[in-house]
């Protein structure tokens, strides 16, 4: 009977050592191949890392909106591919606190959220979030792209210039406005879901105090007769392409949706206020006629008119 092999007798293991120069095969991800090595070697040279725009802005609106105000909503919807759309919110005393909550869990940075009241009134609040600043707006003067059907047409997901009126660096208000529109506005660079190259104009202008809001395409012609040159802006033309909205500004506030108060208009009025003037000036004219009246009777009992003579003449007898 053959023996059992003790362990010690057994042969000796041969370590096989690992080939140092060997390359690691890359990992694979969504976006293609991913080579660790150059990512690090170019992390490495540089000497601060490079900065990429992660903005995202959520826009979303109350319940009971009108449809004008719906339409509007989903215009800027079509104009910013960085945004996200979510469900409506209920319009109460704790929509801020809301509101922080989605856009923290959409992963967003600002905010866009359009606010109806009575059916009448648009809101407009743009906060950055979580820690502010925020504006609240009146929107004003407002036409959709369905509205206005204009001829101007430019290609989805483009990249807009944006550019200000020279009035926006007058006052630090405008200033701090300019900064937020810059922000919740500009595309970032190399987003997923935007076009690499420009072809239409956001134009921010104020007047009277209100920042107007217009929207044109560039229309650059391409014969070859008519070709533009590099850097030649004679026969560049600017075609509207919508929407329109003016933009009252009413408070702006220290945090996201609330918080200590940095500047208030002073010429705003609410639009209840102007409503109920509008009331008082059609109340003033019926009270004028029922005065008018009365006093037209009272003159008439204090001033009878004489017996007239020929008053029968011609009665039938």
């Amino acid at each position: 009977m053959a023996k059992k092999r003790k362990h010690s007798e057994s042969l000796p293991t041969v370590s096989v050592k690992k080939d140092d120069d060997a390359p690691e095969r890359p990992k694979r991800t969504l976006m293609g191949w991913k080579d660790k090595k150059v990512t690090k070697e170019s992390e490495v040279g540089s000497d601060h890392a490079v900065f990429r725009n992660k903005e995202k802005v959520l826009v979303t609106c109350s319940r009971r909106i009108n449809f004008r105000y719906r339409h509007l909503m989903l215009n800027m919807v079509s104009l910013l591919p960085h945004c996200k759309k979510d469900n409506k919110v209920e319009s109460r005393s704790s929509k801020g606190a809301t509101l922080n909550e989605l856009v923290e869990l959409k992963g967003c940075s600002s905010s866009l959220f359009f606010e109806c009241r009575k059916h009448k009134d648009l809101y407009l609040c743009m906060a950055k979030c979580p820690s502010g600043p925020s504006v609240k707006f009146l929107v004003n003067a407002m036409h959709t792209m369905e509205e206005l059907k204009l001829t101007g047409n430019h290609l989805k997901g483009s990249r807009p210039i944006l550019t200000f009126s020279s009035n926006f660096d007058k006052d630090v208000h405008w200033k701090l406005l300019k900064e937020m529109i810059i922000q919740i506005f500009g595309t970032p660079k190399e987003h997923r879901h935007s076009k690499p190259y420009h072809d239409h104009v956001f134009v921010f202008s104020i007047v009277d105090d209100h920042i107007w809001f217009r929207n044109y395409q560039i229309s650059v012609p391409h014969n070859e007769s008519d070709k533009v040159a590099r850097g030649g802006l004679d026969k560049m033309t600017l075609i509207e392409v919508g929407p329109r909205f003016c933009l009252n500004p009413i408070k702006i506030f220290g945090g996201s949706f609330g918080g200590p108060t940095l500047y208030e208009n002073p010429l705003y009025v609410s639009p209840n206020q102007i409503r109920a003037l509008e009331k008082k000036q059609k109340a003033g004219k019926y009270s004028k006629k029922v005065k008018a009246k009365t006093r037209r009777k009272m003159h008439e009992l204090s001033n009878p008119l004489e017996p007239d003579e020929f008053a029968d003449m011609w009665k039938e007898q």
